[in-house]
């Protein structure tokens, strides 16, 4: 079997790659939100706070490769709930059905990394 760094690395790839789709769909729909966006004066304090967001399982990728193993679980664990909840929440203001999907198909990643770093022993 595999073992479970890569296992980890890999889910963390799967959900790296479901937002990097969701943003080219949205930018190729030209939906609601991105009207919405392009429309608002943000401050580079938000545009630091997306970055940092968005930066964060390309990390994981890397961190869940090299960080000791007990810090690699709760690193997982915990940013992977992160993601779930803040997906959760975030679900209801993305009217496009194609959104709703992937990011459902994202938090069942979230669940597959929160599962497989719980059981690792």
């Amino acid at each position: 079997m595999l073992e479970t760094r890569i296992i980890l690395s890999a889910t963390w790839v799967v959900v790296m790659l479901i937002y990097l789709y969701g943003d080219v769909l949205r930018i190729y729909h030209g939906g609601d939100m991105a009207k919405a966006l392009a429309g608002m004066n943000l401050n580079q304090f938000v545009w630091l706070g997306i970055a940092v967001l968005m930066l964060t399982p390309i990390l994981m990728v890397f961190l869940s490769l090299v960080l000791p193993q007990p810090v690699s679980r709760w690193a997982n664990i915990i940013v992977a709930t992160f993601f779930f909840l803040f997906n959760l929440v975030g679900l209801p203001t993305y009217p496009p059905l194609f959104d709703k999907f992937l990011l459902a198909v994202s938090m069942v990643f979230n669940v597959v990394t929160i599962w497989y770093a719980w059981n690792w022993s």
